[in-house]
């Protein structure tokens, strides 16, 4: 993150806007929008900006000067047309540690202007730290689509009923679902409708039939392959309400910024032969935290159901009364083939897909491996890295011809993305000379041939 954003009280405060012209011009509606008592100074200075200027500050048509740098200016904004001058009142007000934009000079600036989509008391700025406001300006555009007008009405009706909603629930968590609850609901659809009244007496009752205890629920989310854009909307709107997040080594960290700001994340991840936090643990972590109230996201790799031990919690959950709720994820093999260029079925190549986990179990990979040697079957497994070697060996010992195609997806669907294609007799070396790291998938079967017919599709994420 480039920059924190924050947001600044001016009502009644001094503002310093050094300029004249229309850059000059629109930086002061948005400081006068805020309630700042604004001093302009500039040999020129419009008449639509003197007229704006008029109500709620002064006009000073000279040069700028050393001494109008005050100390108790809350803000300077230098709008010059000379970047030079610009520069030098950024250096002046830094060195006096007064916050600074400065226009064109945006290394010598301490704050940026954002692109803003008022809907007050509710205001959402949207800022690129000053390296493209043409796309802030876009960003804005879309949220201006999907967020109605009248949600600063609904932010006035909750502060409205914040004292008496905190004298009801006590408990932080209370309200916190309370909100979620009545600011998505029937309340919320009378604002926008317009009948205020209306909504203010369902709040109201709202209040009156409150429940005081929190309930605990755990969510069983799966995160996906790696892309933080395949997740689900669904898994997305819980991972904002969790209080706590329980993730593993599998989840991206671009996915895991996705989740509630102040949720308490806590890591229980696993790889081959080191185990943080042993199974058993994390199941009975999550009967603990559901039992204290919490609404837990178990937030898992891939999909929670396949190869993600999601059956062993929710039945540890089902077991002490829990609720609980699974949100399936696209499972590896399903985003990694796709981001690779390889269908995991084709008419003429493969009429099936199996799925097959390929660690070690008390040292040995015991698969069935009569049944992985179809040559119209495709079979991906999990986790098989570590034993590439055997499974080649296996599946050639069992009749698969050597010189079957199979690929090694390595971090799939993310911008570190590496596919290596040979066959079993080829792939070992060329995972041992690429240095191939887990997570990795393994593909094996005719269709991974397709990759070269299709690269015009695979090499869109290669």
């Amino acid at each position: 993150m480039d920059c924190l954003p924050l947001f600044h009280k001016l009502q009644g405060r001094a503002v310093l806007l050094v300029g004249g012209g229309d850059k000059a011009l629109r930086k002061a509606r948005l400081v006068l929008d805020a309630g700042a008592v604004l001093r302009v100074i500039a040999p020129q200075i419009s008449a639509q900006l003197q007229a704006l200027v008029a109500q709620q500050g002064q006009c000073v048509l000279r040069a700028y000067q050393d001494s109008d740098m005050q100390a108790g200016c809350a803000l300077v904004l230098a709008a010059t047309g000379d970047v030079a001058i610009n520069a030098q009142i950024a250096r002046q007000a830094q060195a006096r540690g007064i916050p600074v934009y400065a226009v064109g000079v945006p290394e010598l600036s301490s704050v940026m202007f954002p692109a803003i989509v008022d809907r007050s008391p509710l205001v959402i700025a949207v800022s690129t730290a000053g390296h493209a406001p043409v796309l802030a300006r876009l960003a804005r555009a879309k949220i201006e689509t999907v967020l109605p007008a009248s949600y600063g009405r609904l932010a006035t009706l909750a502060a409205r009923f914040r004292d008496q909603v905190k004298a009801a629930l006590p408990q932080v968590s209370a309200r916190r679902v309370f909100w979620e609850k009545n600011l998505q609901g029937a309340v919320a659809e009378q604002v926008f409708a317009g009948r205020e009244q209306q909504a203010e007496q369902l709040l109201a009752q709202a209040i009156e039939s409150a429940d005081t205890q929190v309930r605990g629920e755990v969510y069983l989310v799966g995160a996906g392959p790696g892309d933080a854009d395949l997740l689900t909307f669904k898994a997305l709107r819980l991972m904002q309400q969790a209080d706590v997040v329980l993730y593993d080594r599998l989840v991206a960290p671009a996915i895991l910024e996705l989740c509630r700001r102040d949720a308490l994340r806590l890591y229980v991840g696993k790889q081959a032969s080191q185990h943080s936090v042993p199974q058993d643990q994390i199941n009975q972590k999550l009967v603990e935290l559901a039992l204290q109230g919490h609404r837990v996201v178990r937030l898992k790799g891939g999909d929670p159901f396949i190869f993600g031990r999601g059956g062993e919690e929710i039945a540890q959950l089902a077991a002490q009364g829990i609720p609980f709720q699974v949100v399936p994820g696209i499972t590896a093999a399903s985003g990694c083939s796709a981001y690779a260029g390889i269908p995991l079925t084709h008419r003429d190549y493969a009429q099936s897909v199996r799925f097959v986990t390929g660690h070690r179990k008390d040292g040995e990979l015991d698969l069935p491996w009569s049944e992985l040697v179809s040559p119209m079957q495709t079979v991906v497994f999990y986790m098989g890295l570590g034993c590439l070697s055997d499974i080649c060996q296996q599946l050639i010992a069992y009749g698969r011809d050597a010189q079957t195609p199979i690929a090694v997806v390595e971090n799939g669907t993310t911008a570190e993305q590496r596919v290596f294609a040979g066959t079993l007799a080829t792939i070992n070396q060329q995972v041992s000379e690429f240095a191939v790291q887990s997570p990795s998938l393994i593909i094996v079967g005719e269709v991974v041939a397709l990759r070269d017919q299709l690269n015009w599709f695979a090499g869109a994420f290669d």
